[in-house]
């Protein structure tokens, strides 16, 4: 069965690398919507030019952004039967998106992330603060809620009808791990596929800074945390 495949992308000043994330996406996929997040370079200029559709987000935070893709689709008349989630720092290999989806459709499960496993990470491109805030959350919602994640993967997959009933609503740092907290809760079938990861182009704009760090920290320790007390 065809399943028609949207993939949004938030990017905050990321016109060295959009080009190279729309072009490595498969052409399996319907329409890639580019958020542009308040960006003050080229980045919107280089996604429209590589074909994408560029939306822009004057409220700075990957959740309005995302938000932001999520009500573009919402208006649109053929809705899709999978969400795909994707960054716009060419950190993931766009390419692996078959693999993200086919648990999706070929097995009928609900959400998958995309894994960045250690053997498959390239040196560096994941800061300590990184992989010790990762490892701390999956823990914790290991303990919580015995969940069976490793990571909290921007690169994930969803069903439409799913990703809706979700009724996601952070603005900020807390998207992915609100989005695997209520995916528990409503014990969606979930699973994670392992994929390669590289060094970013240009700084992250959270791990990169320690006032992002701790906030990003914060955001989602307070989300497993309200979902834990429930």
């Amino acid at each position: 069965m065809n399943q028609l495949i949207k993939v949004i992308i938030p990017a905050y000043n990321e016109q060295d690398s959009i080009a190279n994330v729309i072009n490595d996406i498969p052409s399996i996929v319907d329409e890639i919507i580019v958020i542009s997040n308040n960006s003050t370079d080229a980045t919107e200029l280089n996604a429209k030019n590589a074909g994408a559709t560029v939306l822009k987000e004057n409220r700075k935070g990957y959740g309005y952004a995302c938000l932001k893709g999520m009500n573009y689709i919402a208006e649109q008349k053929n809705k899709p039967d999978i969400i795909v989630f994707l960054d716009g720092d060419y950190s993931d290999y766009p390419e692996q998106l078959m693999e993200l989806v086919h648990p999706i459709i070929n097995d009928n499960i609900d959400f998958v992330i995309g894994a960045r496993v250690k053997e498959l990470r390239e040196n560096g491109s994941m800061t300590p603060q990184q992989i010790f805030g990762n490892w701390l959350a999956t823990s914790l919602m290991s303990l919580f809620f015995g969940a069976k994640f490793t990571d909290l993967g921007p690169f994930r997959a969803i069903k439409y009808n799913k990703l809706l009933d979700l009724n996601m609503e952070d603005k900020t740092y807390g998207w992915t791990v609100e989005m695997q907290l209520k995916a528990l809760k409503q014990q969606y079938t979930y699973t994670e596929v392992p994929m390669k990861y590289r060094n970013r182009i240009g700084v992250s704009k959270v791990s990169g800074t320690v006032k992002g760090s701790i906030l990003a920290g914060v955001k989602i320790l307070s989300w497993i945390f309200k979902y834990s007390f429930k």
